[in-house]
C-alpha cells in the first residue's frame, strides 16, 4: 500500500502538513480493511476495499456529513476518499473510544430523536448507497409505502430469488408486500434522517463520554426503521429506549413494525451471507401475516 499517497490526499483536503509515522491494522469489520495512522500531531481512520468500491466510500462520506449537518449526535468527520495501488479507500476522523459512565445512554437516546427530528418531504436520498455490502437503491418517492415495497422489502426479495431462496420464502414475501398498507393504519412516518444500519457494532462512546455513530447506510425514511435495528442484534438498553421515547414518543403500531423493519435487514444477511437467515425471514414473515388474519 502507498501511504504516501493517501497522506497527500489527507494533506490536499486538510490543507495542513501531514505526514504518516505509524499504521496499524484494526479488527472488527468484514467487509473493509481498517487502519489506524499515525502523524505527530494528528490521527485518522482509513478503510479500504477494492477500487470498484470507491463509490461505496464516497456514498458513506455523504452519509457522514449529511448526519453532521444535523448536529445531533456526533460522527467522525469524513476526510477523503480516493484510489490508490488498486484499493479504494476512505479516511475519517480518528476517534478513541471507551468511555462509559453514567447517563450516556439516555444522552445517546435523546441525541438520535433529534437526528431524526431532521426531515425532509420526500423518502430516500439523492443517490444510492449500500447496506452491508449489497447495492441500497434510494430512488426518492413521497409514498413511503411504496418507497419500502420498491426499494427495500422488493428488492431484496428479488435479490434472494437469485440466490436460490425458497419459493415458501418468496411467496409469502409477495403475500406480505401486497398487504403492506394494513401496518400503516392510521399511522404516517415522516422522512426522518436514519443512520440506516444502527446495530450495536455502528456505535461507540469516546473515551470523553460521548455517543458516536459511524459506518451509516444513510436515507430519509421512517424513524421506526433505525430503531428496529437497534433490537435486532440485542437492545442498546431500557435507559437508551425511555430516554428515546421522553424525547419523542414511539407509535403503539412500532410493536408490530420492528418486525417488519428488521426483515429487510435479515433478508439483506440471508443475501450476504446465506445460511439460517432464510428460515428466520421466512419466520418472520409467517409472524407478520398472522397479524395480519389477527
Amino acid at each position: 500500500m502507498n501511504w504516501e499517497t493517501i497522506a497527500q490526499h489527507i494533506r490536499d483536503a486538510v490543507g495542513e502538513s501531514f505526514t504518516i509515522e505509524r499504521h496499524d491494522s484494526v479488527g472488527g469489520g468484514c467487509i473493509n480493511q481498517a487502519w489506524h495512522i499515525q502523524g505527530a500531531a494528528q490521527d485518522y481512520f482509513v478503510k479500504l476495499n477494492r477500487a470498484e468500491q470507491l463509490a461505496m466510500f464516497e456514498a458513506e462520506a455523504e452519509g457522514l456529513r449529511a448526519m453532521a449537518e444535523a448536529d445531533a449526535v456526533r460522527v467522525p468527520q469524513a476526510i477523503c476518499t480516493g484510489t490508490v495501488d488498486g484499493q479504494a479507500f476512505i479516511v475519517q476522523e480518528y476517534l478513541p473510544m471507551g468511555g462509559g459512565g453514567k447517563g450516556v445512554m439516555e444522552q445517546f437516546g435523546r441525541e438520535l430523536a433529534d437526528m431524526h427530528r431532521y426531515t425532509r418531504d420526500s423518502f430516500g436520498w439523492h443517490r444510492d448507497n449500500t447496506i452491508g455490502s449489497t447495492p441500497q437503491p434510494n430512488d426518492e418517492n413521497p409514498d413511503w409505502i411504496d418507497f419500502w415495497r420498491e426499494r427495500r422489502l422488493g428488492f431484496q426479495l428479488q435479490l434472494a430469488a437469485r440466490k436460490g431462496a425458497g419459493r415458501g420464502l418468496l411467496n409469502k414475501g409477495e403475500r406480505l408486500m401486497s398487504d403492506l398498507d394494513a401496518f400503516f393504519d392510521g399511522y404516517q412516518p415522516e422522512a426522518s434522517l436514519l443512520h440506516g444500519d444502527l446495530w450495536s457494532g455502528n456505535y461507540g462512546v469516546t473515551r470523553e463520554g460521548e455517543p458516536v455513530i459511524f459506518d451509516p447506510a444513510v436515507y430519509f425514511g421512517d424513524r421506526e426503521a433505525d430503531l428496529a435495528m437497534t433490537e435486532l442484534f440485542g437492545s442498546f438498553g431500557d435507559a437508551f429506549y425511555a430516554a428515546y421515547n421522553e424525547a419523542w414518543p414511539l407509535d403503539a403500531g412500532y410493536r408490530v413494525r420492528k418486525t417488519f423493519y428488521n426483515l429487510y435487514h435479515i433478508l439483506n444477511h440471508f443475501n450476504m451471507f446465506g445460511g439460517g437467515y432464510a428460515g428466520q425471514a421466512e419466520s418472520m414473515i409467517d409472524r407478520l401475516l398472522g397479524e395480519l388474519r389477527a
